[in-house]
């Protein structure tokens, strides 16, 4: 069982003009099983939501609790937050030059769970899910992320999801950049991490596009920084048909 809990969360940045304020008061909560879609214009909060979780070091919390059941997520390290059980697949994953996807998988494998995988299950675990993935084995003595394109990059993080196992997922607009190839692809990856139905996932995308693959138990709309609107998957489609205006304006006029 697990459980992640957001109750009135407060995040500001850093500005030229003094700190600003992008989530104004989220209350949100994960249980194992379910699956939450975030959507929301450009600059509404969805991804500084996600970074803030993660314990990025941008993101000032200035307010409100986040727990993965029971404890203080925001009183751990990074480190500490995956090993709790919780994972970030970036918007924009990042180039680890010189250091190849197998070792990066096997080191954070290690680092979370302790004690370093038997190599040679290891080895036949990630062929296999690289394999599901439809990632050439020697995608793996490749340095991570460098000159992959934006679907072998997306696909790397469902990898790494599939392998580390957490107990929370965040994905933030995992869907970005994807053709519908690599699309039905990744979804499927999702899916089987949340096969056993006791994983929690938090995506947050722009479009519906993903949703037809992934089926999401709860929608939630942002604006401003708030929860403008919440529902279940019939959101989404109604979103898709009347877009976020009438969200946009309320928030302008209040």
């Amino acid at each position: 069982m697990s459980k992640l809990e957001i109750n009135d969360l407060r995040v500001s940045v850093d500005t030229e003009d003094g700190p600003k304020e992008i989530l104004k008061g989220v209350t949100l909560t994960i249980n194992d099983g379910e699956t939450h879609a975030i959507m929301g214009p450009n600059g509404s909060g969805k991804s500084t939501l996600a970074y803030s979780i993660a314990g990025h070091p941008k993101y000032t919390i200035t307010g409100g609790t986040v727990t993965l059941d029971g404890d203080d997520v925001l009183a751990m390290t990074v480190d500490e937050r995956a090993r709790a059980g919780l994972f970030l697949a970036m918007q924009y994953p990042v180039e680890v030059p010189g250091v190849s996807v197998s070792n990066f998988l096997r080191t954070a494998k290690t680092a979370i769970d302790g004690e370093a995988p038997k190599l040679r299950t290891w080895v036949k675990d990630v062929n296999g899910v690289l394999e599901q993935l439809n990632l050439d084995p020697t995608f793996a003595s490749r340095s991570v992320n460098e000159g992959f394109s934006g679907g072998e990059k997306k696909r790397h993080e469902i990898a790494q999801l599939e392998l580390l196992d957490p107990k929370v997922a965040v994905l933030d607009e995992t869907d970005s950049g994807l053709d519908i190839d690599a699309l039905k692809i990744v979804s499927e990856g999702v899916n089987r991490f949340k096969a056993d139905g006791d994983k929690g996932v938090l995506l947050i995308t722009h479009y519906t596009r993903i949703l037809r693959y992934i089926k999401p138990d709860f929608v939630h709309v942002f604006v401003d920084g708030r929860v403008a609107e919440e529902g279940g998957p019939e959101l989404a489609d109604q979103l898709e048909s009347e877009g976020y205006d009438k969200y946009v304006k309320a928030a302008a006029a209040s």
